[in-house]
């Protein structure tokens, strides 16, 4: 017997299968722009033992197709439906975070939405190894994929609840490295290769100064005062880092090398072209500690740098504008030109 136009087809799948007749129905047409041609897309209802029960669950699924859909739903099915209608709202930013947050979720992506448990997304928190605010933004993720399958009733509201109780406060990859500072005898270590590689004083450059790798990578020659000792960070990841910097007498030389290179940014590749962070991290930050048998990242320079002023006795709210830490007062965040000279005598104690 023919089935009706649009209410899907039903037929025996080749080979040795326990299920072997499939039940589908069109959803849609792609075009091949290439050959041309039309090409339907379509729903897969299920896989079953007879020609019967194949029937049984297409006439069910015209029934109500979404109740049965419902039952089989995936992860990432459910994703991309909210996804559609939750993107345009947001900014680029989030969508970034949340396609991030999705991708961290790989084990789940092929589960049936209706089967996932909290010990499921309780999982892949515990195995992310991300930080504190990328899991708030997973959870947040969460939620509100949750409040799209409640308000289709893909599951019930107090399905919902249990994202509540996903435990973030275990942040952090149980395998990075512990982030400490360089000690006194490492620090004296880099000064004694130092003319062995040019890429040697980008590590000193970051050590005397406290800045991000970021801030120092992206940092151009034009916002470098090499004569009044100082630069200025423009873009920075917090307002309190966006600060003028002092530069100590130890490191002048590394500045004036760099500056006369023929590049916009400060530091630069071997062919004098802006650097990529992780090009800089690959090819010269790793050969360069695994040179000294060093366990370090970049950002372990910034924890030196206030380490060593500690140890030289400055002030802290002076190590905090000069390394443009976060929690600042406001009038803290405001730099002038006037603090530059208690900087510039507390960054030359190290």
């Amino acid at each position: 017997m023919r089935l009706p136009n649009g209410f899907g087809s039903v037929y025996k799948l080749s080979g040795n299968r326990r299920k072997p007749w499939a039940a589908r129905k069109t959803t849609g047409w792609t075009f091949d722009e290439e050959k041309q041609k039309s090409y339907p897309v379509y729903e897969f209802i299920g896989y079953y033992e007879t020609r019967k029960e194949a029937m049984i669950a297409l006439v069910e699924y015209n029934k109500d197709p979404y109740d049965l859909h419902h039952n089989t739903i995936t992860f990432a099915e459910v994703f991309e439906k909210w996804s559609e209608l939750h993107f345009p709202k947001v900014s680029e930013s989030n969508i970034k975070g949340y396609k991030a947050s999705f991708r961290t979720c790989a084990k789940l992506h092929d589960m049936k939405f209706v089967e996932i448990k909290l010990d499921h997304l309780q999982q892949v928190v515990d195995e992310s190894g991300k930080n504190t605010p990328t899991l708030k933004k997973m959870k947040i993720m969460f939620g509100l994929m949750y409040d799209y399958a409640v308000m289709h009733e893909i599951v019930t509201a107090d399905k919902r609840d249990m994202v509540r109780y996903v435990d973030i406060t275990k942040a952090g990859n149980p395998n990075a490295y512990n982030r400490k500072p360089f000690s006194r005898k490492q620090v004296d270590m880099v000064w004694k290769v130092k003319d062995s590689n040019t890429y040697y004083s980008v590590v000193l450059m970051l050590i005397y100064t406290g800045v991000r790798i970021s801030e120092l990578l992206d940092l151009k020659k034009e916002d470098v005062h090499l004569d009044e000792r100082w630069f200025y960070v423009r873009e920075s990841k917090t307002e309190s880092g966006i600060r003028e910097v002092p530069i100590a007498e130890k490191v002048v030389q590394f500045f004036q090398y760099w500056i006369n290179r023929d590049c916009e940014y400060l530091i630069c590749t071997p062919d004098d072209k802006h650097f990529l962070y992780r090009n800089y991290y690959d090819s010269y930050w790793t050969p360069l500690m695994e040179q000294l048998k060093l366990q370090h990242r970049p950002h372990d320079t910034r924890h030196t740098c206030v380490s060593l002023l500690t140890e030289a006795g400055v002030d802290e709210r002076i190590i905090k504008k000069i390394v443009g830490h976060k929690g600042q007062g406001v009038t803290e965040t405001v730099y002038t030109h006037i603090e530059l000279p208690f900087k510039l005598e507390a960054i030359n104690k190290i």
